[in-house]
């Protein structure tokens, strides 16, 4: 990883940008296995699509589709901005 890369939270990223998943800090296995059957994965790319006018909850686009999450959810997930 070179020093220009920014590692922040998923919540933290504005419309339009895109990111590579690096952890889930989820310590709720439900909740877990929940996010980690809809597809968010180690390394697999998000894209931030739009965001509810009081902003939550966020909507992501991966693996060719759309999936709106609450900003709290998002929070636990650690990210490489690209």
């Amino acid at each position: 990883m070179n020093q220009s890369t920014k590692i922040c939270n998923l919540s933290d990223l504005k419309i339009g940008q895109s990111a590579r998943v690096l952890k889930l800090n989820i310590i709720n296995k439900q909740m877990k296995r929940h996010l980690l059957d809809m597809g968010i994965t180690k390394g697999v790319t998000v894209h931030i699509k739009k965001k509810a006018p009081m902003g939550d909850p966020i909507d992501i686009e991966l693996r060719d589709y759309e999936l709106c999450l609450r900003k709290e959810d998002l929070r636990q997930i650690d990210v490489e901005v690209i």
